[in-house]
């Protein structure tokens, strides 16, 4: 699955930088994730490098975006080329 942004976002500015897919951007009122460019961070790092740096843990698993770890893989490895 992708990763999703909640309402709980306080606009801290912490996830955008650490994405490294650019997936993170400046919404209408919070931080949104592309989920076309959301890894959850394989590929690069062991864990979403959002969740880890998000001080009000408002980044969870996406119930719209379902894809199993090959498939974000398969999406790093498109994103990467």
């Amino acid at each position: 699955m992708s990763l999703v942004i909640y309402d709980e976002c306080i606009n801290c500015d912490v996830c955008e930088p650490e994405c490294p897919n650019g997936a993170i951007s400046q919404g209408e009122d919070i931080y949104v994730i592309d989920p076309a460019l959301c890894t959850e961070c394989i590929g690069h790092h062991d864990t979403p490098q959002c969740v880890e740096v998000c001080p009000v843990e408002c980044i969870e698993k996406d119930p719209k975006h379902p894809e199993d770890h090959e498939t974000l893989y398969q999406k790093y490895l498109r994103l990467t080329q």
